[in-house]
């Protein structure tokens, strides 16, 4: 899930956010962000063994850097930007490096990208940026079902791991992901209509009054 669309927002604690770049969350965003190239040049060595690895480190990272944030009260102003667009970026890589190199089928890209799209140009419509939506249940749990069926799914491309029912298993974790996916995106993109209705309703009365 970006903040942008409210698909990996956190919900809010009262933190403080700092106004520096300079921050431990934000050095590992960025390592996740290298280690995205990383996994792509990997991939067109058809070096599956450490791209499974690197895959599963960039992944890890996506709650790695949000619990530091927290545990260490370093949310950041541009930590809140950041760490969703590098989320967003990778799943968009992956996925597509994935279809590209027949890992896997081409549905799973459309299943990523088309929500995400839709709900970035909704965003900038009615908050011209983000709604700051808390995510939801299904976001978490589609989340973990992607950061699991992709990695098998590559695991199973590794010499001696080629088992038919990792093959299996990974598509079909992938496939439930990708249907929380399109639940989470019906539930995102109702929650942001409700809470641009009573954002002009509260407009309303302010000026009435």
């Amino acid at each position: 899930m970006i903040r942008l669309i409210g698909a990996g927002t956190r919900p809010g604690r009262g933190e403080r956010v700092l106004d520096t770049f300079w921050t431990i969350p934000n050095l590992i965003t960025i390592l996740r962000f290298l280690g995205v190239p990383l996994f792509v040049w990997l991939i067109m060595r058809d070096d599956y063994g450490a791209a499974f690895i690197t895959l599963v480190l960039v992944g890890s990272t996506d709650w790695v850097d949000g619990y530091l944030a927290r545990r260490l009260d370093q949310v950041s102003a541009t930590g809140k930007w950041l760490d969703p667009v590098a989320d967003r970026l990778a799943l968009i890589i992956v996925a597509t490096v994935f279809v590209v190199d027949r890992i896997a089928p081409s549905w799973f890209i459309w299943a990523i990208v088309i929500p995400d799209l839709i709900l970035i140009i909704n965003s900038l419509i009615l908050f011209r940026g983000s709604p700051n939506l808390p995510v939801s249940n299904i976001g978490k749990i589609r989340t973990a079902l992607l950061l699991v069926g992709a990695p098998m799914l590559l695991l199973h491309k590794v010499p001696g791991f080629d088992y038919e029912w990792l093959a299996i298993a990974g598509n079909s974790v992938l496939v439930l992901g990708c249907i929380g996916h399109v639940a989470a995106f019906a539930g995102y993109l109702r929650a942001s209509w409700h809470k641009h209705r009573r954002q002009l309703e509260a407009a309303g009365e302010a000026h009435g009054s």
